[in-house]
């Protein structure tokens, strides 16, 4: 578990080092998404020893989340005044992503009767 977690500590650093170094709008932790992406498209078999990690990390990642929320309700006098564009930035984002979900699931489910599974082709 510790080296799956210096893994992915590792490939944040990393994604934090390439957003400062070349001064991008992306954050870091996306960057080093991306890299360890790339890294396990390279070499499938790194993912048997990450996996579990990620999974007992995402069990928990609400709690991740109370910082965040904290960070919220202590800057909340600063916002007050742009209360209306938050909410409306909240509900256009959201409402983009439930589209977005939807689009790309109803694609795949056509996709998938489409194609022939694999015991069907074998039969």
């Amino acid at each position: 578990m510790l080296q799956a977690l210096a893994v992915l500590l590792i490939f944040q650093c990393l994604g934090e080092g390439v957003s400062y170094v070349f001064h991008l709008p992306v954050p870091g932790p996306v960057i080093g998404m991306l890299l360890l992406f790339g890294f396990l498209m390279l070499r499938p078999q790194t993912t048997d020893a990450i996996e579990p990690t990620a999974l007992e990390l995402l069990r928990h990642l609400s709690l991740l989340f109370v910082p965040a929320g904290v960070g919220i309700m202590v800057s909340a006098s600063r916002i007050r005044g742009d209360a209306v564009a938050v909410i409306v930035s909240i509900a256009v984002s959201t409402t983009l992503a439930i589209a977005v979900a939807a689009l790309v699931t109803r694609a795949l489910m056509r996709r998938q009767r489409r194609e022939p599974s694999a015991t069907e082709s074998a039969s």
